[in-house]
Formats: structure tokens, C-alpha cells, sequence
């Protein structure tokens, strides 16, 4: 990586930290450079303004989750063949992920800047919604390659339990910043995992009552 690829990147994560902190309309073009180092023409040198700044901090937040998505279901479609048993292998090793981060998650990016999307242009809003979609086809499809197999106990819209995932995700964070209590999401995560498990599993036989001894029947 170069140096101005570099300073980029330092650019990016100055300005994502400020942002889950504080907002992005309390976070300041000023306050990055002098953390950053540079002059302010370094700045525009490398962003135009601060929605192209938004974008590309968007961009480079959707990618990091992606890569991280791509690794724990891969991980868990080597490990099993069935896929319920690898989605569920996913979350757990999804938990895990949460529950190793040292200080807790830092908090969704996407949320805090849909609390704000009149600050930002079309095209950090239609990012913010495109990646929202590919999120949701992507656990709609692992869905619905477990239905082929496995057929739901309930007749639930398996687009909502795609949908699912990235709510639970997204309230424990909250949740988690809120009590201060870091392993929130991870219990969360599983708790969804046991939702898919049960929702999957073969209905349980209604055992018939035992037959009354005749003594009883007589008395």
C-alpha cells in the first residue's frame, strides 16, 4: 500500500470512529486533520467533500462485513455438508467473532448514519440500501437451501427471517452500548440460532397416553 493509499485508509478510520461515537453531522473535517496530520488541502486532495468521505467510509464498512460474512459461512459449508447444520455452524462462529472483539462491537456504521440520511446524497443513501439487500438475498438464499432440505415446522416468510439476522445484529449492539455489556450480542446471536434450529427441526410425535392398568378401570 502506498503512502496516499495509506493516508486515505488513516482518513477512513478517523472518520469512521468519530462517527459511531458522535454522529456524522457532529463529526468535523477539521478535527480529522489534525488527527490525521495533514492539511486540510491534503484532505480535499484525497475527498472532494464530506459525502464522498461518507461513501467511501460506507463502502470500505460494507466490504470489511462481507469479507468477515464470507469467511465464518465458508468455514461453516467446509465443516458440514447439510446446510442447517453449516448455518448453524456459521453462527456460532459468528458469536464467537462477536464475543472475541476486545471492547465490545463498535457500533453499526449503517445505523448511525441512517438516524442521519438527510446529511447525506443519493449516492451514500442508495449504497446504505443496496447493501441492506445484498445482506438480506444472501441469508435468503442460505434459507432457502435449508427449506429444500429441511421443511419449516412454521409457515413463516423465510424473507423475514433472513431480515432477521441483521436486526438481531444491530439491536444487541445497541443493547450491548446501552448496559454496557459487550457479551449481549453474542447471546443474542445464539439465541437466533436456536430460533433456526427449532424452526427447522422435525416436529416431536405426540406421545400416546399409556394405557390405564384395569384395576383402575374397575375401582
Amino acid at each position: 500500500m502506498g503512502k496516499g493509499a495509506e493516508t486515505r485508509e488513516r482518513i477512513i478510520e478517523i472518520a469512521e470512529a468519530s462517527v459511531l461515537a458522535k454522529g456524522f453531522g457532529a463529526t468535523s473535517i477539521e478535527e480529522i486533520i489534525v488527527e490525521a496530520g495533514i492539511t486540510k488541502s491534503g484532505f480535499f486532495y484525497h475527498f472532494k467533500d464530506k459525502n464522498e468521505l461518507a461513501h467511501k467510509m460506507v463502502r470500505r464498512y460494507v466490504d470489511e462485513n462481507n469479507r468477515v460474512f464470507d469467511e465464518i459461512f465458508e468455514r461453516g459449508h467446509q465443516l458440514s455438508d447439510d446446510p442447517l447444520q453449516a448455518f448453524l455452524i456459521s453462527l456460532k462462529l459468528l458469536a464467537e467473532t462477536m464475543s472475541d472483539l476486545p471492547s465490545g462491537h463498535p457500533g453499526c456504521l449503517i445505523a448511525s448514519i441512517c438516524y442521519q440520511e438527510r446529511l447525506f446524497d443519493r449516492n451514500v443513501r442508495n449504497l446504505i440500501a443496496q447493501s441492506v439487500k445484498e445482506w438480506h438475498m444472501r441469508f435468503r438464499a442460505i434459507l432457502d437451501d435449508i427449506a429444500d432440505v429441511h421443511r419449516p415446522r412454521d409457515a413463516i416468510d423465510l424473507g423475514d427471517v433472513a431480515d432477521m439476522l441483521s436486526c438481531i445484529v444491530d439491536g444487541a449492539i445497541i443493547m450491548s452500548k446501552a448496559l454496557n455489556d459487550p457479551k449481549r450480542i453474542e447471546r443474542q446471536v445464539l439465541a437466533f440460532r436456536s430460533f433456526v434450529k427449532l424452526l427447522f427441526s422435525p416436529a416431536t410425535a405426540q406421545l400416546e397416553k399409556p394405557p390405564v392398568p384395569d384395576s383402575i378401570q374397575a375401582a
